[in-house]
């Protein structure tokens, strides 16, 4: 899995399309570059809780991408924004959620491209 680090790219990830989620936010964005995985940034807002609780939830986060994130599209980028929710949700429940929401992030990706 490759990794956001920089702000500009969660900042462009941002402008693009987003699904929410009861665990999460996903914001996705197709990339410029073409022939390469795709690659996840991770956020948690400090109204969330403190950095404890905020570390728990990007750490499960993490997880589920882990688990789950072969399953996205490639040349995408894709940063989760963490909501309390994720603490005490299923882990079955925050991958069937990641999954339905690279579905619905490639449904308005792919209605958003100009008909030829």
């Amino acid at each position: 899995m490759e990794r956001l680090r920089k702000r500009a790219s969660f900042k462009a990830v941002a402008g693009g399309k987003r699904v929410s989620r009861e665990g999460f936010v996903l914001q996705g964005l197709r990339a410029a570059d073409d022939a390469r995985s795709a690659r996840f940034g991770f956020t948690v807002t400090k109204k969330i809780g403190n950095a404890v609780v905020r570390n728990r939830i990007r750490r499960r986060l993490r997880e589920v991408v882990r688990l789950a994130g072969n399953k996205a599209e490639p040349d995408m980028d894709y940063v989760l924004v963490g909501r309390r929710a994720a603490l005490s949700l299923e882990f079955d429940r925050l991958i069937a959620d990641l999954l339905t929401g690279f579905t619905a992030l490639a449904k308005r990706d792919e209605a958003s491209k100009p008909k030829p």
